[in-house]
């Protein structure tokens, strides 16, 4: 039996978007326990403009002072290192941490104290910016 290119095409496309269907069907089920919380990151760079870095006391201090404080049910610190076009279009390799904080929607001042920690980091260590994602995520305890 031969099938047209045609043919062929459509049940290709066919089985390709009816398994993504189902798959992202899949990945979104939710455990019962599970609830819609805001997930947000904060890209910290520990290059000093002046040379240098910040150094893993500062940052330890930097935490405990700013960061805790304002999310005592904890956060994650995830290291690594990262690339940028500074604002003088200088391109800028250095060490980062990434702060992730889940909360919930309901916290009212979760916006203000991210942009506060933000606002601490880029004056004491004297950094042009702090990049901030922000999402939804699925959580379960």
């Amino acid at each position: 039996m031969r099938f047209s290119r045609r043919f062929v095409l459509t049940a290709a496309a066919a089985m390709v978007l009816g398994g993504g269907v189902t798959a992202a069907s899949a990945a979104t089920t939710a455990s019962p326990d599970s609830s819609l919380w805001k997930r947000t990151e904060l890209y910290f760079g520990t290059s000093k403009p002046g040379g240098g870095e910040v150094s893993e006391k500062e940052f330890a201090d930097f935490s405990a002072k700013d960061i805790t404080p304002r999310f005592p049910d904890g956060f994650t610190q995830l290291e690594g290192t990262g690339q940028w076009r500074s604002g003088g279009g200088e391109v800028v390799r250095e060490h980062s941490i990434v702060l992730v904080v889940l909360y919930p929607p309901t916290n009212q001042h979760a916006n203000e104290d991210l942009e506060q920690i933000r606002t601490d980091y880029k004056h004491l260590f004297d950094q042009e910016s702090v990049l901030r994602t922000d999402s939804t995520a699925r959580v379960s305890f």
